[in-house]
């Protein structure tokens, strides 16, 4: 392909350049945190337009909604209005668009609903009632996450009882029969006409798979330039149809895959960093390029980064560097407890806020689990600062919202029993959860959807005239549907159903708003219907109610964050990642909290929290503040917690400490109790030399065998992976156990609670 010279790569450094201008062939872009990844690839794709490349044969992947937007909107600067012809979207957006128009192929109607969380769950419960199982023993959200992890694995009811593996689990956990609920789960679906999220991608590699002559090519054919963003975060099932798409014979295999290693953090998602670290070895070919200049961060915060994740073994290698060498160094704040640990971070924020004059939204606090927020929350109302939870409950979570949007799905899809069963009965109409079940257990009997049942079944019920009323508006509302947009069918359907004259006889506060809920969604609608920006690959916009109600549907939380308010952001680091902030206050930072006791056991899982501190760290662009308290409740219980790890991990050079403040008096800090007097520097921790007395650092974690916690006494002699070998003095009635560590040179005696501490019982001559 002949390059010409665009003025736009000389806002590119060298290697950025680099990576934008090699257009054939397999691409790797190793993206350091702000190291410009979304201007190299937008630019990328400009670039292929620019030279000769049409829009439509190019396919851009990403993880959320906004992503793709803010993509197409930089192309459009450079390429102009044929960047609307480009195909960009998440994996379950562009994939859904194509199975609209092939599902057909593969067993689902076009038309198919698409169930979220909520839907999933209640189908699951609903068999597991059918079955007569414990609810108890067999956790919906378990059973769920075990469905949605085989469908990730490409792993099939089928399948499923075939592996030994998944089957023993399941039979050591006491669920025996979750193979029988994940197949009659799919046969639900199928029934009904709707896919899951995950489906979404399952079905897509079947739909590659099944049909390799007709629609595997015509889509091979269609996308000769694949570039997926935030590699790292793909799973197993989306780089198999990653491959699907472009390995075929006489193909040039141009895919462009940018991500970091170095910030995956997905894992219970499903996300594998095998992906990101195997792909060299998949495509030996492959142009790789490493972005590792940092835009964004001052140096201490880059240098305390690259410090941290050197740790790790599993991951490519590369050095971030800024030119940024101003700023300020790393705050540390130590406290008591977890109470005063809130106070002393609002206490930080008016500081920064009159100091280096920010806004409130210049300023985050994360945390590693969302329960962390409350402390932090009431220290920020008492010092009157405006804050947010982000990721609470999504608009589209509203009930009165599902309420409104059960119908629409309704109308378009009327095998969709979830949404029968939601407003079969809203508002009332006299149709109980007897007849309901009723009509369910004809359903099962003949494998039909409800709403077949009700129209095909002469059904003997008292409600029976009060059903047939109920079908009936159904059926008006898909007429209504066949000859008008969304928003006219929703307006509609509002009425029609009786929803809007519900609402409004509730004069109350909170039924008011409702109300205003359920304006704003039709405002939506019509926002919806009057765009005319286009969809990925679309020619012109659909306005249907099908295509409105899979926009919603497949929104991610960042796509329903609502900008402009000056408000104090609290997230937990897993939501944080993409985004950054002019101060950023990474709390909790104690060992079993950050990183997770449940992550200590495991070297993987261990790197995981280490990359995830890393993606907290790389967050910050110029103040940067760490926390943690020696003890807070948990569990309803007090624990006595170390200092995360990671903070060891972090040279003195990148560090300025804080002395606790005393705010209740001369020797208390602010919780009531002595203060630390003089504080320790906390970086630079030099970890023992394997002696006699550190046996944990000379045994392979593979040989260590916990012993139950029951089963540990005063007296007995004690090995903790971390802290080596131990005398336990004394066992409180909270099981609290007081142990001497002779290896430990600060601080050697450590307060445990038995039922977190992981310790192997050693015999004395150990």
């Amino acid at each position: 392909m002949q390059e010409v010279s665009f003025s736009y790569l000389d806002e590119l450094n060298d290697i950025q350049r680099q990576a934008v201008s090699c257009l054939e062939g397999p691409v790797m872009v190793i993206a350091g945190p702000g190291s410009g990844k979304t201007r190299v690839l937008t630019y990328r794709v400009a670039h292929l337009i620019n030279n000769g490349v049409a829009p439509w044969n190019i396919l851009t992947l990403t993880f959320t909604n906004k992503a793709a937007k803010e993509m197409k909107s930089r192309i459009e600067k450079v390429v102009g209005s044929s960047a609307n012809k480009v195909w960009a979207g998440t994996f379950h957006s562009i994939f859904a668009r194509i199975l609209r128009v092939e599902a057909h192929r593969i067993g689902y109607p076009n038309d198919f609903t698409i169930y979220d969380t909520d839907d999933s769950k209640s189908v699951i419960k609903e068999i597991i009632k059918s079955m007569n199982l414990d609810p108890k023993v067999y956790n919906n959200n378990a059973i769920r996450s075990r469905i949605s992890s085989a469908k990730s694995n490409l792993i099939t009811p089928k399948n499923y009882v075939k592996n030994e593996e998944l089957m023993n689990y399941d039979k050591m956990n006491r669920r025996p029969m979750t193979h029988v609920i994940y197949e009659k789960y799919v046969n639900k679906c199928l029934r009904a006409g709707a896919m899951d999220f995950d489906d979404l991608l399952l079905q897509m590699f079947r739909l590659l798979y099944q049909n390799p002559d007709n629609v595997k090519q015509k889509y091979q054919s269609q996308f000769r330039y694949l570039l997926v963003d935030e590699f790292q975060d793909t799973n197993y099932l989306q780089y198999e149809i990653i491959k699907q798409l472009v390995f075929y014979e006489g193909s040039d295999k141009n895919v462009c895959i940018v991500g970091d290693d170095a910030q995956s953090i997905y894992s219970f998602r499903g996300a594998t960093i095998e992906n990101i670290l195997q792909f060299e070895r998949d495509f030996p070919s492959v142009n790789t390029f490493k972005l590792e200049q940092n835009y964004r961060s001052t140096s201490y915060i880059v240098n305390a980064a690259n410090e941290v994740i050197n740790y790790n073994k599993k991951q490519i290698e590369k050095k971030i560097w800024t030119e940024r060498l101003e700023g300020q160094k790393i705050k540390l704040i130590r406290t008591m407890t977890d109470n005063e640990e809130g106070k002393r971070v609002a206490d930080t924020i008016i500081e920064q806020k009159n100091r280096y004059n920010l806004q409130n939204k210049e300023i985050a606090i994360l945390y590693r689990t969302n329960a962390q927020s409350r402390v932090f929350e009431e220290h920020l109302r008492r010092f009157n600062i405006a804050y947010r939870i982000y990721g609470g409950l999504s608009f589209y979570q509203r009930k009165e919202i599902k309420d409104l949007l059960a119908y629409l799905r309704l109308t378009a899809n009327p095998k969709d029993n979830e949404a029968f069963k939601r407003v079969i009965n809203y508002p009332k109409r006299g149709i109980g959860n007897t007849t309901v079940s009723k009509l369910l257990q004809i359903g099962e009997e003949h494998e039909m959807s409800l709403m077949e049942v009700v129209m095909s079944v002469d059904i003997q019920a008292r409600a029976k005239t009060k059903i047939l009323g109920f079908v009936k508006l159904i059926q008006s509302l898909r007429q209504k549907a066949e000859q008008s947009n969304a928003y006219d069918v929703a307006v509609y359907a509002a009425r029609k159903s009786g929803i809007i004259d519900l609402l409004k006889s509730d004069t109350s506060v909170e039924g008011q708003g409702r109300l205003e809920n359920l304006n704003a969604l039709l405002d939506s609608i019509k926002e919806f219907v009057e765009n005319d920006e286009l969809e990925a690959g679309e020619e012109a916009t659909d306005k249907s109610l099908s295509q409105f109600l899979q926009t919603i549907t497949l929104m991610t939380d960042q796509d329903n964050e609502e900008e402009g308010n000056d408000n104090v952001t609290l997230m937990s680091t897993h939501a944080a990642k993409g985004l950054e902030f002019k101060s950023v206050f990474v709390v909790g930072l104690e060992e079993n909290l950050f990183p997770s006791f449940m992550a200590l056991s495991n070297p993987n899982q261990i790197e995981e929290e280490r990359r995830l501190f890393y993606v907290a760290l790389t967050r910050a662009e110029e103040h940067l503040t760490l926390s943690y308290a020696n003890s807070r409740y948990q569990f309803g219980q007090m624990r006595f917690n170390d200092p995360s790890r990671f903070l060891e991990e972090i040279s003195e050079d990148n560090i300025d400490n804080i002395s606790i403040m005393k705010s209740s008096g001369p020797g208390k800090s602010s919780s009531g109790r002595s203060g630390f007097g003089e504080p320790k520097l906390l970086g630079n921790f030099k970890r023992l030399a394997p002696t006699k007395t550190n046996l944990a650092l000379q045994m392979d974690p593979k040989d260590f065998k916990v012993s139950p916690a029951s089963s540990i006494k005063e007296g007995m002699n004690v090995l903790h992976l971390k802290f080596g070998k131990g005398v336990v003095k004394s066992v409180d009635n909270r099981n609290v156990a007081t142990i001497y560590f002779s290896g430990v040179r600060d601080t050697p005696e450590k307060r445990i609670m038995l039922q977190y501490a992981k310790l192997q019982i050693i015999e004395d001559d150990a």
